[in-house]
Parts: C-alpha cells; sequence; structure tokens
C-alpha cells in the first residue's frame, strides 16, 4: 500500500468544479469517488467559462455536455475507463480500479490528440526509475495473466501452437468509428490474416462483452471460411499470445497487451498505441506521431502516468502497482473458488472467515461426513492438522486441499479465537510436513530462477516488515532485558509439543526440553534466551518447560515480544518454529534442528533431517516471495476484499479492521477457562 509515486497528488490538486448530464455520474460511487479524489466536484446546472463538464468517453449522452461545453465556454473533460478495470466488463456491476481523465480528448479516438498521445509524444520517458516501474507492470500483468478485464482461466489451454490470432471487438464500439475503423475491416482483417499465412489456423478471440451475452461481436461462428475458429472461452489472453506467430486486430487493447507480449500486431485502424514503431499499421496513423518507443516507454505513458489510478482498499487514490495487487487477490480468488468448495470438519468459529476468504465467487458448504464431501463433485478443504488417511482416500476423486493459516497471520492467537489475515491452500501436502512435498516447496524452487524485478517486490516487503517490527502473531509485550555486551545472544522459541510442525518435522529432538538442552550445548558462552510458545504461555496448549530445564537459560521471556527478542539476538536455535523464518527476515542466523519449509534451501544451518529434495539455491528474497507472496491468499478485514501482501501488512500495522467480534472474544476467555481447568487437572 506503498508503492512508489506520489499518492497525494490528486488531494494537492486544485478542486475544480465538474458539471455532468449523465446519470451515470450519479449512479456509478466508484467513479464520483475517484473523480472527487482526483479534484472534480461534481455539480448539476449550468457551468461558468472557468468550470469544466465531464463527459464519459464519447457515449450517446457525451453530446448533452459537450453541447453546453461549447454554449458556455466551459472546459471538456472526457472520462473513461482505465486500461486496466476489473474482473469482469462494468456491465456486470463491477467498479472501475482507475479512470483516465483526459482534459484534451480520449485516447481512442485518433481524429485529435489526447493527453495519453501528447505525452507518449512529448514526455521524455527516459528515466530510469520509471522505466523500470514499468518493466516491472507489465511482468506482473504477463505472470498474473492480467488484462482489461481479468475473469480469465489460465489453466484453459490454447488450440496447438503456430495460429494466427484476431481479435474481436464489440459492434458499435466507439473506439472503432474513432479510431478511424468501420466494421468492414474486421472482415478485411481476416482476410489479410489468411492471405499473410495462408498455411496457419485463424483463432479469433471473442471480447468478453460478447463472451458474456452484453454485446454482440462482428464474426458469426456458422459463416466462417475454413480453418477458422471463433474462441469464446475465459482463457487468458496472455497465453493465447504465446502460442500466436502473429495477431491482428483493428482498434482492441489487446493489440495493446500483445505489445506487452512481445508481439508486433498489425493494425486496421489507428488506436492509440499505433505509429510509435512497435505495430505493424495497414491505416496510415496522424503525422502527429512521430516519434519511435521502447514497449517500457510506451508501458510508462499508458499505464503508469495516464490513468488515475484508485486504491480500494486505501480509498485513496494510488500507483498502477496498487491496482497490479488488488487485481492479482482478486483474479486469484475468482480463478480459484468460482467452481465452490466443499469444507470438511471446520470448526464453528472458523467458519466466517472461511467464507470470507474463498466463497466469494462459488458456493461453499460446509460438511462433517468425508464421503458426502469427497462425492460432491467439488473440491474439498480440510484444516491440514485433521487430514487422516480416511479422509483422502474418501476424497479420491475430488481435488482436496489443506488449508493453514499464513506467515502473517493477525494480531493475536488463533487458539484465542483471533481470525487471520491470511490463510493458505495446499494441494500436494503443507508446508510443515517434510515428509512429502507441499505447494511451497515448489513453489520456492520456482522462486530461485525469478527474475530480479519480481525479487526487487520481496526486497520491499522484507523491508516494510523489519521496519514494521511485524511476525506471525504481532502479541504486545515488554522490552527486552538488558543484553551483556561480551557473550552472543541465543534466541530459543520454544513450541507446542504435539502441534503437528512437531510431530511431522521435528526430528529426535522434539521437545522444547530437549530444545533448549541443545541450544546450550551448541553455544555454552553464549546468553541464551528462552521464549515459550504464546499458546503455552496463555495456557491453551502443551509444551511448558520443565522446572528442572529453566537453568540451562539465563533468561526466560515469558513477557517480551518476539520482535523485541529478535531485535537483540545474533542467532535463533529452532526446531520449526516460524520464528526462525522471521530471524531469517532479519538477517539473523538461524540453526535449526528438525525440517521447517526454510530449512534446506542454503540459508540455514541444518543440525536435522532435511529432505533431499530441497536442492535449489533460492535467495533470501526468493524465499520470502514464495512463502509470503506467491504462497498464502490474504483477506482485507477492512473491506472485506481479497488483497496482496503490502495491505495485510498495513492492517497489522495500522490495526484496522483487526478488533475481534464481541462473541468471539466471550467465546475466547470460556475456551481459555476450560483450558486451564484442563491444564490443572492433568497437572
Amino acid at each position: 500500500m506503498e508503492p512508489p509515486g506520489d499518492r497525494d497528488a490528486g488531494a494537492n490538486a486544485p478542486r475544480r468544479r465538474a458539471f455532468h448530464y449523465n446519470a451515470g455520474f450519479l449512479t456509478n460511487a466508484r467513479v464520483r469517488r475517484i473523480l472527487t479524489l482526483a479534484g472534480y466536484d461534481l455539480k448539476l446546472g449550468k457551468p461558468d467559462a472557468d468550470d469544466d463538464v465531464v463527459v464519459w468517453g464519447h457515449s450517446p449522452y457525451a453530446p448533452r455536455g459537450e453541447a453546453v461545453a461549447k454554449a458556455t465556454g466551459a472546459h471538456l473533460v472526457r472520462v473513461e475507463d482505465a486500461f486496466l478495470r476489473s474482473l469482469f466488463p462494468g456491465r456486470s456491476g463491477e467498479p472501475p480500479l482507475g479512470l483516465v481523465i483526459d482534459r484534451q480528448g480520449i485516447h481512442f479516438d485518433a481524429s485529435q490528440p489526447s493527453d495519453l498521445e501528447a505525452l507518449l509524444s512529448t514526455h521524455p520517458l527516459d528515466d530510469t526509475a520509471l522505466l523500470n516501474r514499468a518493466r516491472d507492470v507489465m511482468a506482473r500483468m504477463a505472470e498474473a495473466h492480467l488484462s482489461k478485464y481479468s475473469a480469465s482461466d489460465p489453466g484453459l489451454e490454447p488450440p496447438a501452437p503456430g495460429y494466427v490470432l484476431l481479435l474481436d471487438q464489440t459492434r458499435e464500439d466507439a473506439s472503432i468509428a474513432l479510431g478511424q475503423a468501420t466494421p468492414d475491416n474486421f472482415a478485411e482483417a481476416l482476410t489479410w490474416a489468411r492471405e499473410d499465412h495462408p498455411d496457419a489456423q485463424i483463432v479469433i478471440k471473442t471480447h468478453p462483452e460478447t463472451q458474456q451475452g452484453h454485446r454482440p461481436g462482428h464474426f458469426d461462428p456458422d459463416t466462417l471460411p475454413p480453418n477458422v475458429i471463433l474462441d469464446d472461452r475465459p482463457i487468458s489472453l496472455w497465453r493465447m499470445f504465446d502460442h500466436a506467430r502473429a495477431v491482428y486486430t483493428v482498434t482492441s487493447q489487446g493489440g495493446f497487451e500483445a505489445i506487452l507480449a512481445g508481439h508486433k500486431p498489425v493494425t486496421f485502424g489507428v488506436p492509440f498505441y499505433a505509429g510509435w514503431g512497435l505495430t505493424d499499421d495497414r491505416r496510415p496513423t496522424p503525422a502527429r506521431r512521430q516519434r519511435h518507443l521502447t514497449r517500457a516507454q510506451l508501458i510508462a505513458g499508458a499505464l503508469v502516468l495516464y490513468p488515475t489510478w484508485y486504491d480500494p482498499h486505501a480509498d485513496a487514490l494510488g500507483e498502477v502497482e496498487d491496482v497490479l495487487g488488488a487485481l492479482e487477490a482478486q483474479a486469484r480468488s475468482w480463478r480459484e473458488d468460482r467452481r465452490g468448495y466443499v469444507a470438511l470438519g471446520m470448526r464453528s468459529w472458523k467458519k466466517g472467515h472461511l467464507r470470507t476468504a474463498f466463497g466469494r465467487h462459488g458456493q461453499l458448504d460446509f460438511e462433517e461426513d468425508a464421503a458426502r464431501a469427497g462425492g460432491d463433485g467439488r473440491p474439498v478443504l480440510v484444516w491440514a492438522g485433521r487430514e487422516t488417511e480416511a479422509i483422502r482416500q474418501a476424497c479420491a476423486d475430488a481435488p482436496l486441499y489443506r488449508v493453514e493459516d499464513g506467515f502473517l497471520r493477525s494480531r493475536g492467537l488463533g487458539a484465542e479465537l483471533i481470525a487471520p489475515l491470511s490463510l493458505v491452500l495446499d494441494d500436494l501436502g503443507i508446508y510443515y510436513d517434510p515428509t512429502r512435498e507441499s505447494r511451497l516447496e515448489h513453489l520456492i524452487a520456482e522462486a530461485a530462477a525469478l527474475p530480479v524485478a519480481r525479487l526487487d517486490r520481496a526486497e520491499r516487503l522484507i523491508q516494510s516488515l523489519r521496519r514494521a517490527g511485524l511476525t506471525k502473531y504481532n502479541l504486545p509485550g515488554d522490552p527486552a532485558p538488558p543484553m551483556p555486551d561480551d557473550r552472543p545472544v541465543i534466541l530459543v522459541p520454544g513450541q507446542v509439543e504435539d502441534d503437528a510442525s512437531i510431530r511431522l518435522g521435528a526430528g529426535d529432538v522434539n521437545t522444547n526440553d530437549e530444545l533448549l538442552r541443545t541450544a546450550r550445548r551448541l553455544n555454552p558462552q553464549a546468553f541464551v534466551i528462552y521464549k515459550p510458545h504464546p499458546d503455552v504461555e496463555a495456557g491453551l496448549r502443551s509444551g511448558a518447560l520443565p522446572e528442572a530445564a529453566h537453568g540451562l537459560a539465563d533468561h526466560i521471556a515469558q513477557t517480551t515480544s518476539a520482535e523485541a527478542l529478535l531485535a537483540i539476538s545474533d542467532r535463533v536455535v529452532t526446531m520449526t518454529s516460524a520464528m526462525g523464518f522471521e530471524a531469517l527476515i532479519r538477517g539473523i542466523p538461524v540453526t535449526t534442528l528438525g525440517a521447517p519449509f526454510y530449512a534446506g534451501w542454503g540459508l540455514t544451518s541444518d543440525l536435522g533431517p532435511v529432505p533431499d529434495r530441497r536442492t535449489a539455491r533460492p535467495s533470501l528474497a526468493a524465499l520470502v516471495h514464495a512463502a509470503l507472496i506467491t504462497y498464502p491468499r490474504y483477506m482485507d478485514p477492512a473491506t472485506g476484499l481479497p488483497c496482496a501482501v503490502e495491505v495485510a501488512v498495513a492492517r497489522l500495522v495500522s490495526g484496522e479492521g483487526l478488533a475481534q467480534k464481541p462473541a468471539l472474544r466471550g467465546l475466547a476467555k470460556l475456551q481459555g477457562w476450560f483450558a486451564g481447568q484442563s491444564w490443572i487437572w492433568r497437572r
């Protein structure tokens, strides 16, 4: 939520009265909000000469405002959706994540200059930081399969490689006529595609609004020539680009995205991206467009500088990086969840946040019987620690996903019924079980080959976590006690001894007593601090240190916060604790006695039984990218929307939306009382 750029530019701009004559500016709350944040005070009535009149592009209602502006001398401003809009088209009720607010023309009208054309013509577009941002935008769009409308399925297979891709558009779209084209140019594009590539199959990609039945396209599937097919599936354009030998378009924004994917599209109209040396233009382009641009320069102008972006989590103007984060999270939610789930054996208090996390786009039902869950036909969710062989057999014919908390969880304990901000779904195993592969293991191995642009985001996240002092639970605590100057400080985090991560991954050292004894043996001269696990300290779980072992530690930090302890530690010795991962993030050396997910990759000193299959050697940034960016899914507690990790970090810092529900506070207290009585009885 703190990307580069001036987030407050709109707030600091002079306010302008903006008169409108289109009901959409009254009824579309998101459009009104973005314009207000950008400095426009929307009004009804008659403007003065120094006021603005806003119209929606070249919509059928735009002439009303155009006439008023001409009669009064007010300045005409055209507004349109930005090039990264939403999951679905606006006709589906989706609010936009950005607008273009053009005071000269509009980008799809080639008959006159626009703010975008002027920017591409005159802006230096040579700043290294700006161009690096543009390249990162391009990489993130490709990686997450993002487009203007991002409800696409990257899992769908394109036709056999080597086809020619022709991009259809909706009939009577304003960008066609104003892009100096006609409906006949679509037939012309098809003719030339067949002429230029006589041996290739031609694949016509249907526009998303045509696919959803909102507006017709230009091609009838029943009258197509031989070797020409229509693809109306919600397939990712990026996958289509990967397998296409050429791309043909009239004025579609898909042609712009084809440039981002490395193509030189053939254009039969004059879209905003034509005439800059990046397209094969079969129509004359405006003489105003004399400059030759690189892909990064085009992206910098069209996606970084031209639009007015909106951050839905901050309810503020943002940058393109905010929109990428929001769309990545929303698209992932739609792609993974739209077929629905059956959640098996979930505790009642978890059902609310499971619905928030996984029930936005598909039916989420709860079931107690494994056979009924497995026979439903939908994917099955089970809390990782409750998975059994019987459940695996019952779900043999259904995808089975293990659910667990993520590594940036909350401000408080799950045992105290604090809802998590992050959850993971693992289709292979679960991150704390080294006896089998997990999806996280695959992601870590893949992250070792990530390009620098992808790792830069992880580096920024690492710095944010260090500055904010965030850990998994972010519990309050006392400051660290004074430390000796002449002895290294070894932090030993205790764990819940019956936790699955200990049972499955701890190896020979599998109790807190043995952990502390081993840490002392390895570091006989050090100042050893033992930190009890918060759940154990709260009396909610097993793992209390025997009285006889207390003398092995120089200090038992019962009330000191984890962050305060990490800040003074020279090394962490652990079985499988997440605190080892948090230490790595802070640059602290870690010795592992078990096989936590972060062991075995060359970043830790491993004395436990690490799986041989962990052969990749990722950097710390790569490990963080896999564990904190790619693997978990985050929910914004303030808006209820899927969100990027940066939003979760901001919420953990501010506390916004994190208050526990009153009913759960009472239930947690009751649970704690019973746990305390049980502990007393066991003693």
